[in-house]
């Protein structure tokens, strides 16, 4: 696990340059798209990109984390609109080339396993975007989580809720319980897990998912498991890490030909 400390710009920055990368060597990539605050430099610097340098995602394809169960269609917060808002319309995706749970079907667990199906069918997720909740949830994956566990139904914690809340005119009662989330199992099969979080109320999450134990009440611990992640972080989200000044230490001094 790689542990950046940096100001908001320059994670962006390094987030997109790992996606440019893995957009102009591989002939067909598959993005992992996240939703909520912590992505949205991320986006902003990609969407720039093409703009501006042409970077295109024609080639790419993109699997979203998670939906809401039972969110209307049109709802600016449903996730699949969210995403086509930040960052699927402002770049140059082929049509159908995002793709998301579907929190509408009739049948949720066949919904889940044909989410499954279809990301194998991708070849699997080159670089999972990811952020971490304050009770230090991945996806939808809350405290409690298996850490084996796959696309399924799964129940919203009202801290969860509360947080998100936010994006609903600040009425915790408007904000979805249930959705369909990939599991942790499905995250750990990315090949490249890129973190993004800032501010200090993921600082305590921060702490625990690097330097805590694994476990399931951390839900992001599962990550010291993986062969290839990179954990990118503010000075407040990094305020409690016991080996801050090593990782500075570690990324300043890393070898030019080193990538994230």
């Amino acid at each position: 696990m790689e542990v950046v400390i940096a100001d908001e710009h320059k994670l962006a920055q390094l987030a997109a340059d790992a996606i440019e990368r893995l957009l102009r060597t591989e002939t067909a990539p598959v993005l992992g798209l996240a939703t909520g605050s912590s992505p949205l430099r991320i986006y902003d610097e990609l969407a720039a990109r093409h703009e501006r340098q042409g970077l295109s995602f024609a080639h790419a394809q993109a699997f979203m984390l998670d939906e809401y169960v039972g969110i209307a269609a049109d709802h600016p917060e449903r996730y699949r609109n969210v995403i086509d808002t930040e960052i699927a319309t402002r770049v140059d995706f082929a049509e159908e080339a995002v793709h998301g749970p579907d929190g509408s079907a009739e049948d949720l667990a066949a919904a889940s396993a044909g989410y499954e199906q279809k990301i194998a069918e991708a070849g699997g997720i080159d670089l999972q975007i990811l952020g971490i909740g304050t009770d230090g949830h991945i996806a939808f994956n809350e405290p409690g989580s298996s850490l084996a566990s796959r696309t399924r139904v799964k129940s919203l914690t009202y801290q969860t809720r509360v947080d998100n809340a936010r994006f609903f005119d600040g009425d915790v009662d408007q904000v979805p319980s249930l959705c369909l989330t990939q599991g942790l199992g499905t995250i750990m099969e990315a090949r490249h897990l890129v973190l993004v979080a800032t501010g200090g109320g993921k600082a305590e999450a921060v702490h625990q998912m690097i330097e805590g134990p694994v476990s399931a009440m951390w839900p992001a611990t599962v990550l010291q498991m993986h062969p290839h992640v990179t954990v990118l972080v503010d000075d407040a989200a990094a305020s409690r890490l016991q080996l801050g000044d090593y990782y500075r230490h570690a990324f300043e001094n890393k070898p030019d030909w080193q990538h994230l």
